[in-house]
Formats: C-alpha cells, sequence, structure tokens
C-alpha cells in the first residue's frame, strides 16, 4: 500500500511538475514541489490508506521538500484566500514513506475560483520558508 500511494503522489508530481514548471521552488539546496488535484484522482484505496477524503468538491494540496535528491521532514503550515478576501487556514498531515515524505492538506472547492496561498514551509534544519503562489481550482464533473 504504501509504494501505491508513493506511486499515485509521484504521478500527479511528474505531471503537475510537465504541466508547468513553476511548481517547484529553490531555497538553496532545497527544492519545494507544491501541486494540487482534485480528490477524486486518488484511486479509493489509497485516499483511504491516508486518510482523505474522495469528493468532486474536495482538493489536496501536496508538498514535499527535497535536498540532494533525497525527502526530508519539516513542517508545513499555511492557508489560502479567495479573490473575495475570504481566508481558510490549511491542516497538513505527514505522509513518512522512508525515502518520500509528502505533506497533504485537503480543502473544499465550491466553484471554478483562483486561490491565493500563503505557506511557511519548515525544513530539516529548522529554516522556515515562504512559498506563495496562485492556482486556479474548480469542482470535478
Amino acid at each position: 500500500m504504501r509504494y501505491l500511494l508513493a506511486l499515485s503522489l509521484s504521478f500527479f508530481m511528474a505531471f503537475t511538475v510537465h504541466a508547468d514548471v513553476k511548481r517547484k521552488q529553490s531555497y538553496g539546496a532545497l527544492d519545494v514541489h507544491y501541486n494540487i488535484f482534485n480528490s477524486t484522482m486518488l484511486q479509493p484505496e489509497t485516499a483511504q490508506a491516508v486518510g482523505l477524503n474522495r469528493s468532486k468538491n474536495l482538493a489536496i494540496l501536496n508538498v514535499s521538500m527535497v535536498k540532494a535528491g533525497k525527502g526530508q521532514k519539516g513542517a508545513v503550515v499555511g492557508s489560502f484566500q479567495n479573490l473575495l478576501g475570504q481566508s481558510q487556514t490549511l491542516a497538513f498531515k505527514e505522509i513518512d514513506e522512508g525515502d518520500a515524505v509528502y505533506y497533504l492538506a485537503q480543502f473544499a472547492i465550491t466553484g471554478q475560483e483562483i486561490l491565493r496561498f500563503d505557506l511557511q514551509v519548515t525544513d530539516a534544519e529548522g529554516q522556515t520558508h515562504s512559498l506563495k503562489f496562485n492556482q486556479e481550482v474548480f469542482p470535478d464533473l
């Protein structure tokens, strides 16, 4: 099951990186990869294994830290804001698979909109990095 999750999340990371090179922010030797996808893209078994719900109105933000080609532990906190200024705090859960560590946050989406994300990523050395980006989201059909 562990490898199924890594394979599923790696697929989404690869697809997003291919589609948009800007889904990575570098801070010296640390690369922070991030992507957002609809929860229905996860297989039911994968979602259940990591405690996520699948719904056409739920999205997942996936953040990972990589240094020298290896996944890094740390911490991620943050929030997002819609264009009306309504804010929501994200609750991240750590998924540690040894060589790969992911930070996942699930959030509701009610319609097509552009969200502004503001994250604080703390690396294994305790340094905190600010990551801000905009993302258009929409419910699965």
